[in-house]
């Protein structure tokens, strides 16, 4: 579980092909500074486990669904990704409920500047579409957003200095290609108000 604050722009060190999965090697001196074997580090907003620890460097295996469901398999030596350690009991949460696992993938349509923020617009997939609110919460590759403005088929988030400075968005270009999460509340929402669920209720 994450908050969708990045705590790090890490960059991807070595991409060893492996048929029907990737191991990626990143650079990332903050997040593995307390890392052991087995922990869970958000990478461009995926939940990623730490199977091998070398100094600053942690390794990573990304199967065949994460390739399919998220931008990870665009990625190439040189790429910056943001990073996140897996949150504390007693961790602040500033962000909001992340859980690191991908609904889908969208490209980025536009930035507009201003003089103390800019405003960035995405694609917004029709599958999911009903999840995503004005005001409401979204990661974009890991990073926690509020959705500051939406339309039929896009959204648009309005990012401060610090998070243009501090997270990939800040370096992204036009048709980009970013993970998006939904707010998990969503979801759970649509399930228990959905039919199916009043019909398992009204068997029980």
């Amino acid at each position: 579980m994450f908050t969708g604050l990045v705590e790090e722009k890490g960059k991807v060190v070595e991409l060893q092909e492996l048929g029907d999965s990737i191991r990626m090697s990143i650079d990332a001196p903050v997040v593995t500074s307390d890392a052991k074997l087995g922990d869970s580090i958000s990478v461009n907003g995926v939940c990623l486990t730490v199977a091998e620890l070398n100094d600053s460097t942690f390794i990573a295996d990304i199967m065949q669904e994460s390739l399919t469901r998220s931008a990870l398999g665009q990625l190439a030596a040189g790429s910056t990704v943001n990073l996140e350690r897996a949150l504390l009991p007693t961790t602040r949460l500033g962000g909001h409920i992340v859980q690191g696992h991908v609904d889908g993938t969208a490209k980025l349509i536009s930035r507009t500047p201003s003089e103390h923020w800019e405003v960035l617009r995405f694609e917004l997939p029709h599958e999911l579409a009903h999840y995503v609110v004005e005001k409401g919460s979204i990661a974009i590759s890991g990073t926690s957003l509020t959705v500051s403005s939406i339309g039929a088929d896009w959204f648009e988030v309005s990012l401060i200095p610090v998070t243009l400075r501090d997270t990939i968005l800040g370096e992204l270009q036009v048709d980009s290609l970013v993970n998006l999460e939904v707010d998990v509340l969503a979801k759970y929402v649509e399930k228990m108000v959905s039919p199916q669920h009043n019909v398992a209720e009204d068997r029980d």
